[in-house]
This record gives C-alpha cells, structure tokens and sequence, in this order.
C-alpha cells in the first residue's frame, strides 16, 4: 500500500498493552515503521535518542508519569508528534494543547488525520 505516511517511523508511547496492539496495527495499515512501543518515560527517551523517528504517538499519562520530558526532547529536536488521551484536550499538559491531540477510542481515519496535521503543524515552523 502506498500512503503519504509509508516508511515512516513513528515512535509509539503507550503503557496499556491492548492499546498499543491496536495502535500498532492502524500504523502497520498506514503503512509506517513502528519505534517502540515505550511503556515509561525513560525508555521513551531512550528510543528516541537509539533510534531514528519521523513522529510519535505519544499516551499524555504513563503509569501516572506525565509525558511532558518527552514532550519537550521531541519539541527541541522539531519532531512531530500527536497526543492520545483517555481525557481528550483536557489531559494534555496546557502548553502543548496547540498540537494534534485524539480521544481514546478513536478509528484509524482519525489517527491518520491527527497524524497529517502534526506533520504539517512542523512543516509550518
């Protein structure tokens, strides 16, 4: 399948295993490489300094750690990235609400836009 996300390596951030099986699956669909998954903060930040990655699908809460270390590697480093949140806009640490954010549950058609819109959000500086 050729989509405008083939090949691309997305890191996933996510610390509920059924979570991540689905969201590895709707990226295997859009046709990206799938970096991880992480399940804490400092795997994350370790994947993210081992490997290369295109974006990330970042969980806002991981075992009752905030995202936010992550947050600001991937800001610095200019790497898209969209939030998935059981709270929705809510959950998302208050500076960083401006970026893509999806409600848990949501269909693979909603991460791909969530998706298009982080990397056009850091196209546009």
């Amino acid at each position: 399948m050729n989509s405008p996300f083939s090949d691309r390596r997305i890191l996933l951030v996510e610390d509920e295993i059924f979570v991540v099986w689905l969201l590895e699956d709707m990226l295997a669909d859009l046709g990206c490489a799938v970096v991880g998954p992480a399940s804490s903060v400092n795997q994350a930040l370790a994947m993210i300094d081992a490997e290369a990655i295109d974006a990330a699908v970042l969980d806002v809460n991981l075992n009752n750690e905030p995202i936010t270390p992550v947050v600001e590697v991937l800001t610095r480093r200019g790497v898209p990235f969209v939030f998935a949140s059981g709270y929705g806009r809510r959950g998302v640490p208050e500076a960083y609400r401006q970026n893509p954010t999806l409600q848990k549950p949501f269909q693979a058609e909603a991460l791909a836009q969530a998706i298009d819109a982080a990397f056009a959000k850091a196209a546009a500086g």
